[in-house]
């Protein structure tokens, strides 16, 4: 389930570049405190793997950046998507409650709330990221250091890990096991960094192509495909079928 949040921030308002954990607070901040809790503490655990079972978009609109801090200009998009009924209706009812998010220290306009049209799923999309996809793996330098990776959708182990990991998600999600492989091909990509809590991340944006059984691409239109989907990765549009 998936809701399109459009808001709208005064002339003098400026936020960070790398604002996904001011997105993904406000988020938190605005459902039930038992709900956000338990995603926030454990979340739905698989081996040592905990997932949150939502995702979030990119704030979608005009802006330009100075001295390192992005100004918009007009209204705002937001994206927030989850399998989980009740996030969804505790975040909708929340902000119009509330009539604002606050992302940090600055409160914007809750415009309006749209849900959008089902997109019509079959077992070959194309898609367009709405939030950058990445993967990784932690490596060990020769002297025992720990290392992130994030691979590139050009490398061999980009598939392997994302199949896996949709394939965890299915399991957790719906307790049974995906039988069939879960594909992902670059169409049209490039490469971005974000900065989340001082921690850099690589991640993708741009078109991918995606095969799997319905269910599965539905899963993943819900949670976001790859790693840290609740920080703000992984949301994706079907712009063809």
């Amino acid at each position: 389930m998936r809701i399109l949040i459009i808001l709208r921030a005064s002339d003098d308002v400026m936020l960070p570049v790398s604002y996904n954990y001011l997105v993904q607070a406000s988020i938190y901040n605005n459902i039930s405190h038992r709900l956000s809790k338990f995603l926030h503490d454990k979340g739905f655990v698989y081996g040592k793997r905990r997932f949150k079972f939502f995702t979030f978009s990119r704030l979608m609109g005009e802006y330009r950046v100075e001295r390192g801090m992005i100004r918009f200009n007009g209204d705002v998009g937001l994206y927030v998507s989850s399998p989980i009924k009740r996030f969804i209706n505790d975040l909708a009812h929340s902000v119009l409650r509330r009539g604002y998010l606050r992302f940090g220290v600055h409160d914007f306009e809750v415009v309006g709330i749209t849900v959008p049209n089902q997109p019509n799923i079959g077992n070959e999309v194309v898609v367009r990221m709405l939030s950058p996809v990445t993967v990784y793996s932690t490596l060990f330098t020769p002297d025992g250091r720990k290392k992130t990776y994030y691979y590139s959708p050009f490398e061999i182990e980009f598939q392997q890990l994302i199949n896996a990991n949709i394939k965890k998600k299915y399991h957790v999600f719906f307790h049974k096991d995906l039988k069939s492989s879960f594909k992902i091909e670059p169409v049209k990509v490039r490469e971005t960094i974000v900065t989340y809590k001082n921690f850099l991340i690589k991640g993708w944006m741009g078109m991918f192509k995606l095969q799997g059984s319905k269910r599965a691409i539905q899963l993943a239109y819900d949670t976001g495909i790859g790693s840290k989907n609740s920080q703000g990765f992984g949301m994706f549009e079907i712009i063809s079928h």
